[in-house]
């Protein structure tokens, strides 16, 4: 396994976009990254002399992840996988907010154009003479998210990340999934994390685990202070997120959204006069 790490840094990717490359002779690429034509070039100047890319896999369509995939598959001829498309797998609950009119705007990182050659079903197996992964469909900080199981190594994507949590962004991301998801990960034997940005996972149980804790910490808060009396989302969120630079409270507003969204499908608070980003919140 060899990773190129794509020059992309900021706030929500740390130092830049993780690809990488697995196995030898025919080669698979998981997220290419983005439409840098650096990073293109560093892909190809990372393969062996004689080697050729069969495959490109892409764990989610956000546009720091997928971008470069059309590119590469161009240069390389190599099929192109994923889940599906940017919106494929959006839950249910984020759809009927989308038909009622009711969604928040989003969707700034999806990568639209992106269609993949063939959709990767969950648990499905793809391999090569030296390789083979098998998806593990990951909703939450997309509905398309998909992390790829190499035996006991896990490539997560943005679904767990050793630097930060996860962006949950409605309508894309969904809090009850992004939950569900984790705990589904943390049934797995992995020995190792390899994400989508940042450095390996070592002690992937302990990082889920963190990441649940996290989670179930900021809905304590959320519903805390819902119970000093109904509150709008930029008012919670400033509320909750109290040590967030003001740079990053759009992205504070995303996740507490999620989180208020997910506590009404449980019944545990209710929105005035519909579920929006408009509501007035308070505790049922």
């Amino acid at each position: 396994m060899r990773r190129v790490r794509a020059a992309n840094p900021s706030p929500l990717t740390a130092s830049g976009t993780n690809s990488y490359i697995i196995g030898s002779g025919d080669v698979a690429i998981i997220d290419p990254g983005p439409a840098l034509p650096g990073h293109l070039d560093a892909i190809i100047a990372a393969l062996e002399t004689g080697e050729r890319v069969s495959h490109i896999v892409v764990t989610h369509a956000h546009l720091d992840h997928s971008a470069l995939a059309p590119a590469l598959a161009a240069r390389t001829g190599a099929e192109m996988l994923a889940y599906g498309r940017a919106t494929d797998g959006r839950s249910a609950v984020m759809a009927r907010l989308i038909a009622d009119g009711a969604a928040p705007g989003g969707g700034e990182g999806l990568d639209h154009s992106f269609r993949p050659d063939r959709c990767l079903a969950d648990g499905e197996t793809i391999a090569g003479a030296t390789w083979s992964v098998t998806g593990v469909h990951t909703p939450g900080h997309i509905g398309g998210h998909l992390c790829l199981a190499a035996g006991d190594l896990l490539f997560s994507g943005d679904h767990v990340m050793g630097w930060a949590g996860s962006l949950v962004s409605p309508p894309d991301g969904d809090m009850t999934d992004y939950m569900a998801s984790l705990a589904r990960l943390r049934h797995g034997a992995w020995r190792r994390l390899l994400p989508g940005h940042g450095e390996p996972v070592e002690r992937p149980a302990d990082r889920i685990d963190a990441l649940l804790a996290h989670r179930r910490a900021r809905e304590a808060a959320i519903r805390t202070a819902l119970d000093s009396g109904p509150m709008g989302l930029a008012a919670l969120t400033a509320r909750v997120y109290t040590d967030t630079p003001e740079s990053l409270m759009p992205a504070a507003r995303r996740n507490t959204l999620a989180h208020l969204i997910d506590l009404h499908g449980r019944n545990l608070i209710c929105a005035t006069p519909i579920l929006s980003p408009e509501a007035i919140f308070q505790t049922t």
